[in-house]
């Protein structure tokens, strides 16, 4: 059973993960963290050491949420094709959905972190890996099923799947615009159909 300080913890992260999607490490202040949690400095600062270790358990909530919806229209699928049809489907709705209406975590954390905070740079391309490594394995269990075409180059798919999602989300995000987005999604979602055996 969670303690009252593992509850107040949460509470702070879920609370301010949003925030931090938004504004980026630099741009949240404490006066932002007290102001959405409701908690004076004393109890956000009695919790977490200071704001970086707030920052990183956020960063690490959202994408947590991120990965645990996709996971779960993963599991209610039944091919590989299927499978990864969700990534299409999910970004190209991504307004809708409150973990990702501002943005995707990986492409905010990265952007800001990439030469001002180490740690949550790491932290982001864990994720990035870790994301990289699940479409990979897809790929080899749809090639393994005899789904997926085996000659493809998985390397090549993974890296060009996760950088159209990513450039299609930061060009949507920058432009107010949500038909560069779909343009891309349909692209992406012609790439996968044509994997099939």
């Amino acid at each position: 059973m969670a303690t009252k300080a593992d509850r107040t913890r949460q509470y702070i992260v879920e609370q301010t993960a949003s925030v931090f999607n938004v504004k980026g490490f630099a741009g949240t202040s404490l006066t932002d963290m007290m102001e959405v949690t409701g908690l004076t400095k004393g109890s956000i600062y009695g919790n977490f050491k200071n704001k970086d270790e707030v920052a990183v358990a956020a960063f690490e909530h959202n994408f947590q949420k991120v990965s645990d919806y996709i996971r779960g229209k993963m599991d209610e699928r039944e091919t590989a094709i299927e499978k990864l049809l969700v990534y299409p489907e999910t970004y190209r709705n991504f307004s809708k959905l409150s973990f990702l209406s501002n943005g995707c975590p990986i492409a905010n954390t990265s952007t800001e972190a990439d030469d001002t905070h180490p740690q949550l740079k790491e932290k982001a391309n864990k994720a990035l890996t870790y994301w990289r490594n699940s479409v990979e394995k897809l790929l080899r269990a749809g090639i393994k099923n005899d789904e997926i075409k085996p000659e493809i180059n998985i390397l090549e798919f993974t890296s060009i799947l996760t950088a159209l999602i990513q450039g299609a989300m930061l060009h949507a995000k920058s432009s107010g615009k949500i038909n560069y987005l779909n343009a891309s999604m349909n692209y992406l979602e012609s790439m996968i159909r044509e994997l099939k055996k």
